[in-house]
Formats: structure tokens, C-alpha cells, sequence
């Protein structure tokens, strides 16, 4: 959807990555002085156990001083929160986006927290992958989700804690769960959905036949379309919904995701292909690919691609405005400040 490339190293300037594991290695080595300085860019992966490096009890120097900052890595105005969810890849990619593009109008990124854990992104990578096995009724509700959604919330109110002004989680299936992972919480999230759905309707499009509606296809796992959020976003902006049928679904979708799962690309590019097409003579002016995996498929050049939005493009735009818009907001309250004290002398 934009051209825009995504061949770049994160070198964002004062970039702290903290990784923890069982072995502790890398928290053997002291932190270097010039940390003191808050770093734009922090990322904090968990170890097995979930848990972040502040409630480890350990005695390290370097673990001292990453606690002692916890509360407030960072401390910009427009740093933004990044919860992985179930590919560590298309986490990745997120960022790499934000990186470069929010680079291109401005002389450095937007800062942010990155928060990754492994237990999580099996979790949510099996639920996806595996959704042929949910299908029915009975095994989505026997299926127990307050794991994950108690994990997602312990996410949320670290990265509250850490400095972040607004949270955003580039994972599809996370999504059925944000209303809840996200009430109460102090600051504002960005929802992919939402995010689309109005880069949408500000791109004025033009029903294919005149006096119909305009319509937008989604394709995603069959979790993520159970779910919903991306139908009910749609709607609400006024766009009436194709999804695929049920024949699709169980031919084409499901078998996809098999093949990815057998590692079968080829045959995952072909049934996917089918599944686009058949959305596409339904008379739709786009089709969302909804899956990380899905999005990842096609060759960057295939005309069908043309025709497909990845929500994650217009999420790191979402987040990019964001960004900008609390930096105009605070200079704006420090002009007013510095304007009333100027009055009061």
C-alpha cells in the first residue's frame, strides 16, 4: 500500500535492547554510563517465565539499575508502547516501519517501547495457526482465553509504567481481546481496525458499480473473523462487509494455513490466490489481508497484492500521526507555560 522500503537496520539513536534470559548473560554486563541519559528506544524482552527483568531478585548491578529506571524509561511526550503479540517477525516489520517512515519528515524516529514475550507469541501463534482445529461452536467456548488476555493486561500496565503516552499492538488476533486488555488504562490505544477502516473512508473510494454500496472483503484466520472487530470497524464507517463463505473458508483459508504450517508455501500462495479471487468477483473495492502469514505469502510484485490493504500499514501511520500530534500538543502547553510566566513577572 505504500512504497515505501523496509530494507533497514534499527539504528535509531540511544537504542537500549534488554533481553533476558534464564542464563542471564547479557544482564552480567554492566550497563554503559551513557545510559543515564534516557535512551529515545528501549526494547524489554521476557524471559520463559513471562516475567520482566524488574522482578527478577537479583543482585547485578546491571539489573539494580534497569529496575531503578523501570518507572520511567522514558520520558517523551510522544513515545509509544509496542506490545508483540504472536510473530515476532511481523512485530519486527512494525517497527521497521515506524522507524523509517516516521524518519522521513523528521530528523529522528519516534521513540518507543518494545515489549516481547515468548510465551505469549506461542500462544496466540497456536491459537491462529490452529484455528481449523476451533471451528466448531463447543471448542471455541470450551477454549480458555483468560491466559492470554491476563498476560496481554500485565503488557498494557508495564508498558503504562515505562513511560509510554499511547500503546499499540500490531498483532491481529490480540485485537479480539482489546476492549478488555484495555479498559481503565490511563492512556490511549490505537486499534488496527479502527486504524484501517478510516485510512478507508479518507481515501474517498468509488463503489465499482454506480447506486451500490461500498464494499470491503477481509480475509483473515478463521479465529480473527470470528472475532469480529474488524466487521463491526467497517461498518461503523459505513462500508458494507464481504467475507468469504463457507466454502472458502474450508477449502481455501483453512488448507492455507495448514500448508504454512507444513511449511508448503507454494501450495499456501495457491489456495490464497483462489481465496482473493472469489472475494474479488464479489464486486469489493479492497480486500484486507488480515493475517500476518497471509500478507507475508505473496511476492511484492503480484497484481493481487495491488488489490489487498495490510491493516499494519495503516496502523504504523495511526502511530506515526500520533506522534506527531502529542509533540505539536506539548509544545503547545509549554508555549502557553512559558507565555504565563512571562504575565506573572
Amino acid at each position: 500500500m505504500f512504497n515505501t522500503s523496509l530494507q533497514m537496520s534499527l539504528n535509531c539513536p540511544s537504542h537500549l535492547s534488554v533481553s533476558v534470559t534464564r542464563q542471564r548473560n547479557v544482564c552480567k554486563r554492566r550497563l554503559n554510563p551513557v545510559l543515564a541519559v534516557p535512551p529515545s528506544s528501549v526494547i524489554l524482552h521476557t524471559d520463559e517465565s513471562g516475567e520482566f527483568p524488574e522482578s527478577r531478585n537479583s543482585s547485578s548491578s546491571s539489573n539494580a539499575s534497569l529496575s531503578s529506571c523501570a518507572g520511567s524509561l522514558l520520558c517523551h511526550p510522544n513515545t509509544v508502547g509496542i506490545m508483540g503479540g504472536g510473530s515476532v517477525d511481523s512485530t519486527l516489520s512494525f517497527v521497521r516501519k515506524l522507524v523509517h517512515w516516521s524518519k522521513e519528515n523528521e530528523e529522528t524516529c519516534t521513540p518507543f517501547v518494545l515489549c516481547s514475550d515468548p510465551v505469549l507469541n506461542r500462544e496466540l501463534l497456536s491459537l491462529e495457526r490452529n484455528s481449523s482445529t476451533l471451528c466448531s461452536r463447543n471448542a471455541r467456548s470450551q477454549f480458555d482465553h483468560s491466559p492470554i488476555v491476563e498476560n496481554l493486561l500485565s503488557k498494557r500496565v508495564f508498558l503504562e509504567k515505562s513511560g509510554a503516552q499511547c500503546i499499540v499492538v500490531p498483532c491481529h488476533i490480540s485485537h479480539s481481546w482489546h476492549d478488555e486488555v484495555f479498559k481503565g488504562c490511563s492512556i490511549p490505544s490505537l486499534h488496527m481496525a479502527e486504524c484501517v477502516s478510516r485510512e478507508l473512508k479518507e481515501a474517498k473510494l468509488k463503489p465499482l458499480e454506480a447506486g451500490s454500496p461500498l464494499r470491503i472483503g477481509v480475509l483473515a484466520t478463521d479465529v480473527t473473523l470470528k472475532a469480529g472487530f474488524y466487521q463491526e470497524k467497517l461498518q461503523n464507517e459505513g462500508f458494507e462487509v464481504v467475507l468469504p463463505d463457507k466454502a472458502t473458508i474450508e477449502h481455501t483459508v483453512i488448507p492455507a494455513i495448514d500448508a504454512i504450517n507444513r511449511k508448503d508455501m507454494e501450495g499456501a500462495r495457491n489456495l490464497l490466490r483462489i481465496a482473493l479471487q472469489v472475494l474479488l468477483v464479489r464486486e469489493v473495492n479492497t480486500v484486507i489481508l488480515a493475517s500476518n502469514d497471509m500478507c507475508d505469502l505473496l511476492p511484492r510484485d503480484d497484481p493481487l497484492l495491488k488489490k489487498c490493504i495490510d491493516p499494519m500499514d495503516a496502523l504504523v501511520m495511526s502511530t506515526i500521526k500520533w506522534a506527531q500530534q502529542a509533540v505539536k500538543e506539548a509544545n503547545r502547553r509549554t508555549t502557553t507555560r512559558v507565555k504565563v510566566r512571562l504575565l506573572l513577572q
